[in-house]
Protein backbone atom coordinates (compact mmCIF):
# COMPACT_ATOMS: atom_id res chain seq x y z
CA UNK A 1 0.00 0.00 0.00
CA UNK A 2 1.47 3.66 -0.87
CA UNK A 3 0.28 6.85 0.63
CA UNK A 4 -1.49 7.21 -2.15
CA UNK A 5 -3.70 4.52 -1.82
CA UNK A 6 -5.95 5.44 1.17
CA UNK A 7 -8.99 4.30 2.32
CA UNK A 8 -12.31 6.61 2.84
CA UNK A 9 -11.99 6.40 6.89
CA UNK A 10 -11.14 4.97 9.98
CA UNK A 11 -13.40 2.86 12.25
CA UNK A 12 -13.09 5.56 14.32
CA UNK A 13 -14.16 8.58 12.77
CA UNK A 14 -16.99 6.49 10.36
CA UNK A 15 -18.47 5.13 13.70
CA UNK A 16 -18.71 8.59 15.10
CA UNK A 17 -20.10 10.01 11.83
CA UNK A 18 -23.90 11.33 12.87
CA UNK A 19 -24.91 14.34 14.77
CA UNK A 20 -26.71 12.67 17.70
CA UNK A 21 -23.92 10.50 18.38
CA UNK A 22 -20.96 13.64 18.67
CA UNK A 23 -23.30 15.44 20.41
CA UNK A 24 -23.63 12.00 23.15
CA UNK A 25 -19.80 11.86 22.96
CA UNK A 26 -19.16 15.84 23.39
CA UNK A 27 -21.09 15.67 26.46
CA UNK A 28 -18.84 12.75 27.66
CA UNK A 29 -16.18 14.12 27.40
CA UNK A 30 -16.77 17.81 28.92
CA UNK A 31 -19.61 16.29 31.78
CA UNK A 32 -22.55 17.99 30.08
CA UNK A 33 -25.85 17.47 29.28
CA UNK A 34 -26.34 18.63 25.39
CA UNK A 35 -29.68 19.32 24.24
CA UNK A 36 -30.69 17.44 21.12
CA UNK A 37 -32.02 20.90 19.15
CA UNK A 38 -27.98 21.85 19.73
CA UNK A 39 -27.36 22.26 15.76
CA UNK A 40 -24.04 19.96 14.87
CA UNK A 41 -22.02 20.30 11.64
CA UNK A 42 -19.23 17.55 10.65
CA UNK A 43 -16.92 20.01 8.81
CA UNK A 44 -13.46 17.38 8.85
CA UNK A 45 -11.28 18.12 6.16
CA UNK A 46 -10.55 15.37 4.11
CA UNK A 47 -6.84 13.79 4.49
CA UNK A 48 -5.59 17.40 5.84
CA UNK A 49 -3.84 15.85 9.09
CA UNK A 50 -2.58 12.64 8.36
CA UNK A 51 -1.05 11.63 5.32
CA UNK A 52 -1.82 7.93 6.06
CA UNK A 53 -5.37 7.87 8.01
CA UNK A 54 -8.40 9.91 8.81
CA UNK A 55 -8.75 9.51 11.95
CA UNK A 56 -9.96 13.14 13.00
CA UNK A 57 -13.37 14.16 12.87
CA UNK A 58 -14.01 18.44 13.23
CA UNK A 59 -17.40 19.52 14.15
CA UNK A 60 -19.29 22.29 15.16
CA UNK A 61 -21.73 22.15 18.23
CA UNK A 62 -23.57 25.24 18.78
CA UNK A 63 -20.94 28.15 18.75
CA UNK A 64 -18.13 25.82 19.29
CA UNK A 65 -15.89 23.97 16.55
CA UNK A 66 -13.88 20.77 18.07
CA UNK A 67 -11.70 18.71 16.86
CA UNK A 68 -11.62 15.42 17.98
CA UNK A 69 -8.73 12.87 17.12
CA UNK A 70 -8.11 9.21 17.99
CA UNK A 71 -4.65 8.16 19.03
CA UNK A 72 -3.35 4.20 18.52
CA UNK A 73 0.28 4.97 19.37
CA UNK A 74 2.33 7.17 21.30
CA UNK A 75 0.71 10.45 22.04
CA UNK A 76 2.45 12.98 19.86
CA UNK A 77 3.60 16.26 21.58
CA UNK A 78 3.99 18.34 18.33
CA UNK A 79 -0.27 17.46 18.16
CA UNK A 80 -1.02 21.14 19.63
CA UNK A 81 0.92 22.44 16.36
CA UNK A 82 -0.61 20.36 14.03
CA UNK A 83 -3.73 21.03 15.19
CA UNK A 84 -2.89 24.62 14.88
CA UNK A 85 -2.60 24.35 11.51
CA UNK A 86 -5.23 22.07 10.96
CA UNK A 87 -7.96 24.64 12.76
CA UNK A 88 -6.71 27.63 10.63
CA UNK A 89 -7.65 25.53 7.73
CA UNK A 90 -10.84 24.81 8.86
CA UNK A 91 -12.04 28.21 9.94
CA UNK A 92 -10.55 29.47 5.97
CA UNK A 93 -13.48 26.94 5.17
CA UNK A 94 -16.29 28.34 7.27
CA UNK A 95 -15.24 32.00 5.68
CA UNK A 96 -14.91 30.99 2.21
CA UNK A 97 -18.83 29.31 2.63
CA UNK A 98 -20.46 32.45 1.62
CA UNK A 99 -17.96 34.74 3.66
CA UNK A 100 -15.30 35.28 0.72
CA UNK A 101 -13.65 38.67 0.88
CA UNK A 102 -15.23 39.44 4.39
CA UNK A 103 -11.85 39.59 6.10
CA UNK A 104 -11.12 42.90 4.76
CA UNK A 105 -14.23 44.62 6.11
CA UNK A 106 -14.56 46.55 8.91
CA UNK A 107 -17.15 44.17 10.80
CA UNK A 108 -15.72 41.67 13.23
CA UNK A 109 -16.06 38.55 11.92
CA UNK A 110 -17.67 35.94 14.12
CA UNK A 111 -16.72 32.20 14.51
CA UNK A 112 -16.95 29.30 16.46
CA UNK A 113 -14.36 28.69 19.86
CA UNK A 114 -12.54 26.03 18.87
CA UNK A 115 -11.68 22.57 21.31
CA UNK A 116 -9.10 20.16 20.91
CA UNK A 117 -9.39 16.46 22.49
CA UNK A 118 -7.36 13.38 21.70
CA UNK A 119 -8.85 10.43 22.74
CA UNK A 120 -5.64 7.46 23.02
CA UNK A 121 -6.41 3.93 23.13
CA UNK A 122 -2.99 2.80 22.34
CA UNK A 123 -1.23 -0.10 24.08
CA UNK A 124 1.47 2.13 25.57
CA UNK A 125 1.21 3.16 29.04
CA UNK A 126 -0.38 6.73 29.08
CA UNK A 127 -2.17 8.91 31.98
CA UNK A 128 -5.91 8.73 32.38
CA UNK A 129 -5.53 12.52 31.54
CA UNK A 130 -2.83 14.85 30.25
CA UNK A 131 -2.83 18.49 28.71
CA UNK A 132 -0.72 19.25 25.61
CA UNK A 133 0.34 22.73 25.14
CA UNK A 134 1.65 24.93 21.82
CA UNK A 135 3.47 26.99 24.24
CA UNK A 136 5.50 24.16 25.66
CA UNK A 137 6.92 24.02 21.78
CA UNK A 138 8.58 27.81 22.42
CA UNK A 139 11.95 28.25 22.56
CA UNK A 140 12.12 30.57 25.27
CA UNK A 141 9.20 32.63 27.37
CA UNK A 142 11.39 35.09 28.78
CA UNK A 143 11.54 38.62 28.31
CA UNK A 144 13.86 41.04 27.24
CA UNK A 145 14.47 41.53 31.14
CA UNK A 146 14.56 37.66 31.70
CA UNK A 147 11.08 37.79 33.49
CA UNK A 148 8.91 34.55 32.32
CA UNK A 149 5.90 36.41 30.24
CA UNK A 150 2.64 34.64 29.14
CA UNK A 151 2.68 32.90 25.87
CA UNK A 152 0.64 35.31 23.09
CA UNK A 153 -0.53 32.33 20.96
CA UNK A 154 -1.65 29.40 22.65
CA UNK A 155 -3.59 26.52 21.96
CA UNK A 156 -4.46 23.77 24.10
CA UNK A 157 -5.63 20.02 23.70
CA UNK A 158 -6.99 17.83 25.85
CA UNK A 159 -5.86 14.17 26.08
CA UNK A 160 -7.82 11.07 27.52
CA UNK A 161 -7.03 7.27 27.49
CA UNK A 162 -10.24 5.54 26.72
CA UNK A 163 -9.14 2.18 27.26
CA UNK A 164 -10.45 -0.19 29.66
CA UNK A 165 -10.19 0.63 33.20
CA UNK A 166 -9.53 4.50 32.68
CA UNK A 167 -11.68 7.62 32.30
CA UNK A 168 -14.87 5.38 32.71
CA UNK A 169 -16.90 8.11 33.75
CA UNK A 170 -16.19 9.63 30.37
CA UNK A 171 -16.44 6.30 28.59
CA UNK A 172 -19.74 5.06 30.06
CA UNK A 173 -21.31 8.34 29.08
CA UNK A 174 -21.24 7.53 25.39
CA UNK A 175 -22.51 4.47 24.54
CA UNK A 176 -20.82 4.20 20.94
CA UNK A 177 -17.58 4.90 22.71
CA UNK A 178 -17.48 2.43 25.04
CA UNK A 179 -18.85 -0.17 22.80
CA UNK A 180 -15.80 1.15 20.58
CA UNK A 181 -13.14 0.64 23.74
CA UNK A 182 -14.51 -2.77 24.22
CA UNK A 183 -14.49 -3.62 20.83
CA UNK A 184 -10.57 -2.86 20.36
CA UNK A 185 -9.27 -4.16 23.81
CA UNK A 186 -11.29 -7.66 22.83
CA UNK A 187 -9.28 -7.16 19.33
CA UNK A 188 -5.94 -7.27 20.74
CA UNK A 189 -6.85 -9.76 23.08
CA UNK A 190 -7.51 -12.42 20.64
CA UNK A 191 -4.24 -10.94 18.42
CA UNK A 192 -2.46 -12.24 21.43
CA UNK A 193 -2.95 -15.54 19.91
CA UNK A 194 -4.17 -15.46 16.51
CA UNK A 195 -2.84 -13.22 13.54
CA UNK A 196 -5.16 -9.88 13.17
CA UNK A 197 -7.72 -10.48 10.57
CA UNK A 198 -9.16 -13.86 12.52
CA UNK A 199 -8.21 -11.50 15.65
CA UNK A 200 -10.47 -9.07 14.37
CA UNK A 201 -13.32 -11.04 13.37
CA UNK A 202 -13.52 -13.07 16.84
CA UNK A 203 -13.49 -9.99 18.47
CA UNK A 204 -16.77 -9.03 15.89
CA UNK A 205 -18.82 -12.37 16.54
CA UNK A 206 -17.54 -11.51 20.38
CA UNK A 207 -19.16 -7.88 20.47
CA UNK A 208 -22.53 -9.48 18.32
CA UNK A 209 -23.35 -11.75 20.77
CA UNK A 210 -22.73 -9.82 23.81
CA UNK A 211 -24.57 -6.72 22.41
CA UNK A 212 -21.50 -4.18 22.04
CA UNK A 213 -21.95 -2.04 18.71
CA UNK A 214 -24.06 -5.64 17.30
CA UNK A 215 -26.25 -2.54 15.33
CA UNK A 216 -23.25 -1.48 13.72
CA UNK A 217 -20.89 -4.58 13.44
CA UNK A 218 -23.50 -6.23 12.22
CA UNK A 219 -24.05 -3.86 8.62
CA UNK A 220 -20.82 -3.11 8.59
CA UNK A 221 -18.52 -5.95 9.86
CA UNK A 222 -16.34 -6.55 6.70
CA UNK A 223 -16.36 -2.64 6.40
CA UNK A 224 -14.84 -2.48 9.78
CA UNK A 225 -12.44 -5.40 9.07
CA UNK A 226 -10.86 -3.84 5.64
CA UNK A 227 -10.58 -0.73 7.44
CA UNK A 228 -9.08 -1.49 10.78
CA UNK A 229 -6.67 -4.22 8.82
CA UNK A 230 -5.09 -1.68 6.59
CA UNK A 231 -5.13 1.32 9.65
CA UNK A 232 -3.08 -1.07 12.05
CA UNK A 233 -0.92 -2.33 9.08
CA UNK A 234 0.11 1.04 8.26
CA UNK A 235 0.88 1.47 12.10
CA UNK A 236 3.28 -1.54 12.07
CA UNK A 237 5.04 -0.41 8.33
CA UNK A 238 5.78 3.38 9.69
CA UNK A 239 7.32 1.63 12.98
CA UNK A 240 9.82 -0.27 10.91
CA UNK A 241 10.57 2.37 8.61
CA UNK A 242 10.85 4.56 11.40
CA UNK A 243 13.51 1.48 12.94
CA UNK A 244 15.12 1.32 9.48
CA UNK A 245 15.33 5.00 8.89
CA UNK A 246 17.40 5.12 12.69
CA UNK A 247 19.70 2.42 11.90
CA UNK A 248 20.48 4.29 8.29
CA UNK A 249 21.36 7.21 10.33
CA UNK A 250 23.33 5.81 12.38
CA UNK A 251 25.43 4.08 10.00
CA UNK A 252 25.82 6.79 8.39
CA UNK A 253 27.75 8.67 11.49
CA UNK A 254 29.57 5.38 11.83
CA UNK A 255 31.04 5.63 8.19
CA UNK A 256 32.15 9.83 8.96
CA UNK A 257 29.04 11.62 8.42
CA UNK A 258 29.19 15.25 9.83
CA UNK A 259 25.72 16.54 11.02
CA UNK A 260 26.17 19.29 8.32
CA UNK A 261 26.40 16.39 5.79
CA UNK A 262 24.11 14.23 7.61
CA UNK A 263 21.44 17.32 6.50
CA UNK A 264 22.40 17.55 3.59
CA UNK A 265 22.15 14.25 2.83
CA UNK A 266 18.32 14.44 4.15
CA UNK A 267 17.50 17.30 2.58
CA UNK A 268 18.70 15.82 -1.08
CA UNK A 269 16.74 12.60 -0.07
CA UNK A 270 13.62 14.86 0.31
CA UNK A 271 13.61 16.62 -2.21
CA UNK A 272 14.17 13.64 -4.71
CA UNK A 273 11.05 12.02 -3.12
CA UNK A 274 8.74 15.22 -3.26
CA UNK A 275 9.88 15.03 -6.87
CA UNK A 276 8.78 11.54 -7.09
CA UNK A 277 5.28 12.43 -6.13
CA UNK A 278 4.87 15.69 -7.78
CA UNK A 279 5.77 13.93 -11.27
CA UNK A 280 3.21 12.57 -13.69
Amino acid sequence: MTANSRYKDSVFSFLFSDPQTLRELYGALEGVSVDPAVPVAINTLSGALYMDQYNDISFTIGDKIVVLIEHQSTINPNMPLRLLLYIARVYEKIIDQGKKGSLYRERLIKIPRPEFFVLYNGVKPCPDQQVLKFSDAFESLEGDAGERVPAELELIVKVYNINPGHNEGIVKGCEKLQGYSRFIARVREHQKTMPLEEAMKRAIEYCIEHDILSKFLVEHGSEVVNMLYTEWNWDDAKAVWQEEAREEILELINSGYTIEALKERLMADKRAENERETSP
